[in-house]
This record gives C-alpha cells, sequence and structure tokens, in this order.
C-alpha cells in the first residue's frame, strides 16, 4: 500500500475525477500515470505505484469516470475515458508523461497518445482488447479459464478493496460490450500519429487481445513491440513480477 499518494479530485465539465497524486519526483523524469481497466479502480496499480514513487518517480492515478471515487455519468464512451486522462495532465500542468493502461485503461491512453503525440514519452498497453476494424470481423478473445493463483489473486484484491465493486456503475457495462461489437475505424486510423514507444503486453489463453488484429497494430505504430506472458487478463496482478521486469526498463529515461 502507498500511503504516500494524496486523493484528489477535478471536475471536467459535469465529470468529477478523482485521482492520486505521490507529489514532486524527480524533476529529470517524466511523471507516470496509471490508468486502471473496467470495474476496478486505481487500487490495482498500488503495488507498482510504489516501486515507481521508490525510484523517485511522480506518479498519477486517476479513477476512471464510473469506477472508484470518480463520478458516475450518463455516457462512457471510449474517447471520453480518454479525454478525462488527457484533461487531467492538462489540468496539472504536464508537458511530458509516461502512460500505462490496462484493459479499458489501453483506450484511454492510446487515445491520449493519437491526441497529443509530444506529451507521452512512453506508453505501455497491457491486454487492451483491440477494437474492430470493419463490420466484417467478429470479435474473438482467446479463451482458458483462470488458473488458482489467478482466482486466488483477484479474489484477494476483492477483499483489500471492496469499494472499487460497490461504486462500479454497473450500467456502462453493456455500453462497453455494445462498443466493443462495433466498428472503430477512427481509432485504427489514428494509430499513425502515436509517436511514444509502445510496449503493448499480452497475456496468453485466457487473454483478451486478438493476435491477427495486434499484428496489425504493431504494423500501424511506428514504434511498437509486444510482450507475451502465459497468464489472462490481469498480467500485473497475477504476474506481477514478470510485469514489473519488463515494464520497469521500458520506464527509464
Amino acid at each position: 500500500m502507498i500511503v504516500e499518494l494524496t486523493v484528489a479530485r477535478e471536475a471536467f465539465g459535469d465529470v468529477l475525477i478523482a485521482y492520486r497524486d505521490s507529489g514532486p519526483g524527480d524533476a529529470a523524469e517524466p511523471p507516470v500515470v496509471l490508468v486502471h481497466g473496467m470495474g476496478g479502480d486505481g487500487h490495482t496499480w498500488d503495488r507498482f505505484a510504489a516501486r515507481l514513487v521508490r525510484q523517485g518517480r511522480r506518479v498519477m492515478i486517476p479513477d476512471l469516470r464510473g469506477h472508484g471515487r470518480s463520478a458516475h455519468t450518463e455516457s462512457y464512451l471510449f474517447p471520453e475515458f480518454g479525454a478525462d486522462v488527457l484533461g487531467l495532465c492538462e489540468r496539472l500542468g504536464l508537458d511530458r508523461v509516461d502512460l500505462v493502461g490496462h484493459s479499458l485503461g489501453g483506450y484511454a491512453v492510446s487515445w491520449v497518445a493519437m491526441r497529443r503525440p509530444e506529451l507521452v514519452r512512453r506508453l505501455v498497453i497491457e491486454e487492451q482488447p483491440l477494437p474492430l476494424r470493419s463490420g466484417d470481423e467478429q470479435v474473438t478473445f482467446t479463451r482458458r479459464l483462470p488458473s488458482v493463483p489467478e482466482l486466488w489473486h483477484a479474489t484477494t484484491s476483492v477483499l483489500r478493496h471492496p469499494r472499487a465493486v460497490l461504486a462500479f456503475d454497473r450500467s456502462m457495462t453493456g455500453t462497453a460490450l455494445e462498443q466493443f461489437r462495433k466498428p472503430y475505424p477512427e481509432w485504427w486510423e489514428g494509430l499513425g500519429e502515436i509517436t511514444a514507444p509502445t510496449l503493448f503486453l499480452r497475456g496468453g489463453p485466457g487473454g483478451m487481445v486478438d493476435p491477427v488484429k495486434l499484428e496489425s497494430m504493431r504494423a500501424a505504430v511506428p514504434d511498437f513491440a509486444v510482450r507475451v506472458f502465459g497468464s489472462g487478463h490481469s498480467i500485473h496482478r497475477d504476474r506481477y513480477q514478470e510485469f514489473e521486469a519488463a515494464v520497469l526498463p521500458f520506464l527509464q529515461p
């Protein structure tokens, strides 16, 4: 647990976004913004954030709209999650950041990297389910029942942070599923705008990344690397040591 993080809130229109901030770190290195996936909140990053803080990095962890301490809202479109993260960076006067996003958070951070490429120094995307490019495709996920360690880690995460389950706006589930099933050509067209070196973390069996679409993403982003893990959808939770070993060196200046 990282007790150093201060809780704050910022209003973007009628949406209140809560975030935690470790405070000033090494001024020579950009802050790291960690963005969680759907159904959780920023506490999923506590262990990794603590490691970054010990390295001297400033860390900011927002709760996405409809999650954690952030407000519920009428709309949960993928670009809106990204706009909230970008708005937070701009409100805090950040001119250079490293972005790390898991699943739904991957949509948010990739959107920021497309819209403000000069803002993003390093981009890490973990297990983002890649959208359809046209109406001719099918949604494809790899499938495997969770392993015993994965189930244990998921259960203990809920026990440690029950607020995430209670605070989640379940109305967004249908919206998210609908967006997953619809083509999102604008996202694919924007990939070429990403200039930050990008590391994509893909889980193995049980993950939610279509490997065929991932190859298309690799071809579209100029500086793009993929790491494949043997876990399911939540690599940073279920294979933390492997996650840290891959991501920490990538985030070094």
